[in-house]
């Protein structure tokens, strides 16, 4: 079986990863195990997977793969360089097993080795190795490799250039394995060799640019004679320029492989062995026979090495990365499931030995009770004889006679036939003060009236009597099997040692049911820690492998359907909020929001095909319900109201033109407020089904009702009308504060700002997102803005040397086409001849008073060389005597005087010390440019998409077409909250909603404010719907709608905990579920609690 690339491999890998992931940047790294990582890359609309295997495999991957808990270390040196990085280029190192990525235009090099031990380098621009996977060492293969080194790239194989492939070149390859072979034959191994092995091997070793599988598959085409041996090519020429056609053959193959738009794989499969019992669920499903096969080998052609083998079975695949994807990740799921198996099969054998252990206890005592019960039976039966035996042993004893002698006396008696003498068996144990005698058992016929006492000398008459005996004493010898050894104790009657039997059988008869009470609980405990142990164990081991569903453009928000059918967005953040409202807040939408900290920006999404069609109360209200609900009210408790509006009132644009930052919107005119929201949300699965079912839910569907006016605009009016003077007011408000904003306009950017002291307590009393009365808190960030600029004016005087504006040049008089740098150290001047009116901020930035008017500029580095006034009293004496003892040097000697003094140095060091700083400061000018050139561009696109906005809303159908083209409106018809038995699932989607729109799911829990945390929340959840050893009952034919069905289980199964966590936009919380019944989810504490009054504390 394959398992590692080869060198056509490694080329056709990095040509489709090539076009594949060129542009894209880097998400994140994973580590699988110690060398299996994970890179997943991505931009806006496209996302894929690759799976790195060190030494054997890369390649894109559509399975899902559960990663590490913890990234090692050699992750976090890779996320440290390469994270949101962008990929460049990817290629093969000259014809070696290497695979460069590039990122960011070289900036850093990432290769990929897959021969021997395999490695991952990462290095930088000149190939410093920056991080290194496995440190290789020089008695390794001769080339070091670690931190702090530089890696080679002159001894990779045919780099820089491949040589070309001459007959001259061919012919000398094959020389150079003659002449090896031939020193090599004392020491040459003796095996199984097949016809053209050791021209394969020639040829691998000399022309490394060709695979040995294209060679083999080319000579065989060609029809090459593979039985020539290095030594016979040579000799013949005809045959060496047959083999040259041949080689150029596989050369065009290579070429013809490379230059194809889409190349295709094949995968040569085999028959499974009868023993493997292991069957790999990522198999295709579109051939009969293709589970009995098992993946053994693959390549980029079709090798016709296996044409005429009739075991083998060659599976055509569309594109490389997808046929290495399947063949690797069947052999995958292979091992996983066969672990998954070996630990399922431990779990059992576990089980049934403590039930053995059980039952083998039980038993024993249920045969301790018989044979005492046949002891006691025994002695009655054989009375008399036992009391001579007794007797005669108590009178031997009596005499004082030796044990050794008694024993021999007995042996003569015996052998005299004596009776008494031959009940008695050898060895005697007098120092138990007890003797063992061999009695016959009483034998009970079925017609038998009369049950009398057996002896030895009763012998059963008929052969049926014999088998009753021999039923009844199973435990005695084979030879005597109509007679019982029976211990009795010499101080003891005969009656005394049977009540002595029957007092045994009583105690182990109570033993049996103390041991049958018991033994439920052990096995149901042992069940318990089996189960626990094997739970252990599966989660150790990794997940099957799934393929990875792509996601709709509405997950990746906040999102709902209504019971109405509307689709309901919010943004988890500021940058969603903006997004939702630059690509999907279009004409018809409606704009929800609450007046609380922390609130949810909501749209409802109206239906493409009546867009002036009226929004029904019930969405408006859900909608409501989820903007109060992912805010401070939830923690609080607080039952406040939300407000919606329709899409042509709320802006980006201010009255004066500007463009307000991101997430933060301006609403114009009345806000309709809704009636109090509930704190209940609910968590539940939304089904996708198939275009084929959609058919099974017409019953059940919302009509579109044109005519229905739920939100008449007469009643809003008749209702809000004092809600509609206040909003007015507002707005003129917010107009007034926009104007005086106007002339102290910042030159910062919007969206960039300063927190203080005070925004922090308004904070909570406003919205953050959304601006009713825009910029009206923003004098204080502009009075700190102004003061910030106050104190760098005083610190770096020169720093706006050249672009001094007189003070009492007004801004509105500025030129609009002048330069930006102009425009923000006028504003600054201006705000330096203010009076005061910015007096709010923190203390810090506020204490440094400006300085006052009429002050100079300060002086430039040559006039702050110049003395200011008359020198110091003798500084003049002094320096005139300097200058007559300098009077005849010159510079050369002046600088050799400084040389030898040492000041040379010192001021060589301050220079370059100026000269960096001069660097920094041009590089921090230079980068704060850049970032207001981008903010410049983002608000023009900005204006641009406004403008565009209002094409729309004037009725512009061509801007309504574009729209619907980028960003296609789901069908919500395909999601449903309760499949059908006849519904073909497609895909599980999980939803947070308003309590009040999940009526119609199967699956839902209630969600209130609470002490939990919502990842604990989510396992409760998920455990009792699908959880292992849940309560609620599986439906295996999928008919019953309230039992769980089989494809329901594996889909909520397939989700990642951590994908669900991030559906729900709330805190902490509690969770309520119907039909949960006060169930826990395992390692919760289930029944009363056993907490005391007010103050109690957990022991």
């Amino acid at each position: 079986m394959k398992q590692r690339f080869s060198s056509l491999d490694v080329k056709v890998i990095a040509h489709e990863l090539s076009n594949s992931l060129c542009s894209l940047r880097l998400a994140n790294v994973y580590d699988l195990s110690s060398r299996i990582f994970l890179l997943k890359f991505a931009k806006p609309g496209t996302k894929h997977q690759v799976i790195l295997d060190s030494g054997f495999r890369c390649h894109l991957t559509r399975f899902t793969r559960a990663p590490a808990d913890q990234p090692s270390a050699f992750v976090i040196r890779l996320r440290k360089y390469l994270k949101t990085r962008r990929i460049t280029a990817v290629r093969q190192i000259g014809t070696d097993r290497i695979i460069e990525f590039e990122f960011g235009d070289g900036l850093y090099r990432l290769f990929l080795e897959f021969y021997a031990g395999g490695n991952v380098v990462l290095t930088d621009r000149e190939l410093n190795v920056l991080a290194v996977l496995r440190i290789v060492s020089e008695g390794e293969g001769g080339e070091v490799v670690r931190v702090g080194v530089k890696y080679g790239l002159e001894n990779r194989q045919n780099y820089p250039t491949t040589p070309e492939l001459t007959k001259e070149r061919v012919k000398e390859g094959l020389a150079r394995a003659v002449e090896k072979k031939s020193e090599g034959e004392g020491s040459k191994r003796k095996g199984k060799s097949r016809p053209g092995d050791a021209l394969r091997k020639a040829l691998a070793v000399s022309i490394t640019e060709l695979s040995p599988m294209v060679v083999e598959h080319c000579l065989l085409t060609s029809k090459f004679d593979l039985s020539l041996t290095p030594e016979d090519i040579i000799k013949d020429d005809a045959s060496l320029d047959d083999l040259l056609a041949s080689l150029k053959k596989a050369e065009s193959l290579v070429q013809e492989i490379m230059s194809a738009e889409k190349i295709e794989g094949y995968i040569i499969a085999k028959p499974r062995k009868s023993n493997s019992g292991v069957r790999d669920s990522t198999e295709p499903s579109d051939s009969t026979d293709t589970p009995s096969l098992m993946y053994d080998d693959f390549h980029p052609f079709r090798p016709a090495q296996f044409l005429s083998d009739p075991n083998a079975k060659i599976l055509p695949f569309s594109g490389f990365n997808s046929t290495v994807d399947e063949f690797f990740s069947s052999i995958e799921g292979q091992k996983l499931e066969g672990r998954l198996a070996e630990r399922e099969e431990t779990a059992k054998k576990k089980l049934l030995a403590a039930k053995r252990d059980q039952q083998n206890r039980l038993g024993g005592l249920q045969e301790l009770q018989e044979l005492n019960e046949r002891k006691a039976q025994a002695i009655e039966a054989n009375v008399e004889r036992v009391e001579e035996a007794i007797g005669a042993i108590n009178g031997l004893l009596a005499q004082g006679m030796d044990w050794v002698e008694m024993a021999r006396l007995i042996e003569m008696e015996q052998a005299r036939g004596n009776p008494v003498a031959n009940t008695v068996k050898l060895p005697l144990k007098l120092y138990e003060n007890t003797i063992t005698l061999a009695l016959g058992e009483p034998v009970f016929g079925e017609d038998e009236s009369d049950e009398g006492d057996k002896t030895d000398s009763d012998v059963p008459e008929s052969d049926e009597e014999d088998k009753k005996k021999n039923l009844k004493t199973q435990n005695a010898p084979s030879a005597k099997s109509k007679t019982l050894s029976v211990d009795v104790d010499l101080a003891l009657s005969p009656w005394a040692n049977a009540r002595q039997y029957y007092e045994n059988k009583r105690s182990a008869a109570e033993k049996e049911q103390k041991t049958l009470q018991s033994s439920s609980k052990a096995l149901k405990s042992t069940e318990r820690k089996v189960a626990a142990d094997l739970k252990k164990g599966l989660k150790q081991e990794k997940d099957i492998l799934r393929p990875v569903r792509n996601q709709h453009w509405f997950e990746k928000f906040f999102f709902f359907a209504s019971s109405d059918g509307y689709l309901v967005l919010s943004g988890k953040d500021a940058q969603q909020n903006e997004m939702l409202y630059r690509r999907h807040f279009k004409r018809g939408d409606v704009y929800v929001h609450a007046d609380l900290a922390g609130a949810a920006i909501v749209i409802i999404k109206n239906r493409p095909s009546t867009p002036d069609a009226s929004i029904p109360p019930s969405t408006l209200s859900q909608a409501g319900n989820l903007s109060v609900a992912i805010s401070k009210a939830w923690e609080t408790k607080a039952v406040m109201s939300a407000w919606w509006a329709n899409a042509d009132q709320v802006t980006k644009l201010t009255p004066q033109g500007d463009y307000l930052p991101v997430g933060e919107f301006l609403v114009k005119g009345k806000k309709n407020f809704l009636p109090p929201a509930q704190l209940l949300l609910g968590f539940g699965v939304l089904f996708q089904i198939s275009e084929e079912s959609k058919v099974n839910h017409t019953k059940h569907r919302v009509k579109e009702d044109i005519g229905e006016t739920a939100t008449d605009k007469k009643q809003e009016d008749d209702v809000e009308d004092g809600s509609e003077q206040g909003s007015s007011h507002d707005e003129n408000d917010a107009h007034e504060v926009l104007q005086e904003e106007s002339e102290e306009e910042d030159e910062d950017f919007p969206d960039v700002q300063l927190e203080s002291d005070s925004d922090d307590e308004k904070e909570e009393s406003r919205n953050p997102l959304v601006r009713h009365t825009p910029l009206k808190s923003s004098k204080p960030i502009q009075s700190q803005r102004q003061d910030l600029r106050e104190v760098s004016v005083r610190q770096k005087p020169n720093s706006h040397k050249e672009n001094l504006v007189p003070p009492h040049v007004h801004k509105e008089h500025e030129p609009e086409n002048r330069p930006l740098r102009e425009r923000n150290d006028h504003s600054e001047d201006e705000g330096d001849s203010s009076d005061g009116s910015h007096a709010s901020g923190p203390p810090s930035l506020t204490t440094a008073k400006p300085p006052p008017k009429g002050t100079s500029i300060p002086m430039s580095k040559e006039n702050k060389d110049r003395p200011a006034g008359p020198p110091k009293r003798g500084k003049r004496g002094k320096n005139k005597k300097l200058a007559t003892k300098y009077a005849n040097q010159d510079e050369e000697d002046r600088a050799l005087a400084m040389a030898l003094l040492g000041s040379a140095a010192a001021k060589e060091k301050a220079s370059e010390e100026a000269r960096a700083k001069e660097a920094r400061e041009k590089e921090l000018a230079f980068q704060k440019q850049r970032r207001r050139d981008q903010h410049l561009k983002t608000e023009r696109e900005g204006k641009e998409a406004e403008a565009l906005r209002q094409q729309q809303f004037a009725g512009d159908t061509e801007a309504d077409a574009e729209d619907e083209a980028t960003t296609p409106f789901p069908d919500l018809d395909l999601f449903v909250g309760t499949p059908h038995p006849a519904d073909t699932l497609v895909a599980a989607l999980p939803v947070c909603a308003p309590w009040n729109s999940m009526g119609r799911y199967k699956y839902k829990a209630k969600l209130m404010p609470g002490a939990q945390k919502k990842g604990k929340v989510i396992k409760e959840i998920l455990h009792f719907w699908v959880g292992e050893g849940n309560q609620r009952m599986v439906d295996t034919k999928g008919e019953d709608i309230e039992k769980v069905w089989p494809r329901e289980m594996e889909l909520i199964r397939g989700w990642r905990d951590v994908e669900v966590v991030g559906t729900i936009g709330v805190g902490k919380c509690r969770v309520s579920m119907p039909g949960a019944r006060g169930k826990t989810a395992p390692g919760e504490r289930g029944g009363k609690g056993k907490r005391g009054g007010r103050g109690s504390k957990k022991k």
